[in-house]
């Protein structure tokens, strides 16, 4: 089953790593991945952008309404995110708990929905 790992920060940490305890950060996760990719639990993994490169989209009647940033009423954003693949939701948090940015924040864990189509709108495709 797929799991989706969801790496927030609160904005109150940026800034609280030294360029030296990020590259040490950075090259946990590179470890932490590698040992993911060698068990095949990992699908992939990446960071994101810091908060000021993003955009938010919103419906605002027949079109949307653009905004910078990722100000959705609250002080965490979403840093980095891994897709790995677990028989069950205790496997997936035991798995979790290890990120490495998992000190700093906090991780949600969502399973992966998988849609599929029924009826007539099946037939039809």
């Amino acid at each position: 089953m797929r799991f989706l790992c969801l790496i927030y920060t609160s904005v109150d940490v940026d800034g609280r790593l030294d360029q030296s305890e990020m590259n040490y950060l950075i090259a946990e996760h590179f470890v932490y991945d590698e040992g993911l990719r060698q068990d095949g639990t990992l699908i992939v993994s990446d960071a994101l952008e810091l908060r000021n490169k993003s955009i938010v989209i919103r419906p605002d009647g027949d079109a949307f309404s653009v905004t910078d940033g990722p100000f959705v009423e609250t002080k965490e954003y979403l840093a980095g995110f891994y897709l790995i693949d677990a028989p069950d939701l205790e496997s997936a948090t035991d798995i979790a708990k290890r990120i490495p940015s998992a000190r700093y924040g906090a991780i949600e864990i969502r399973p992966v929905r998988t849609l599929t189509l029924r009826g007539d709108l099946a037939r039809n495709r």
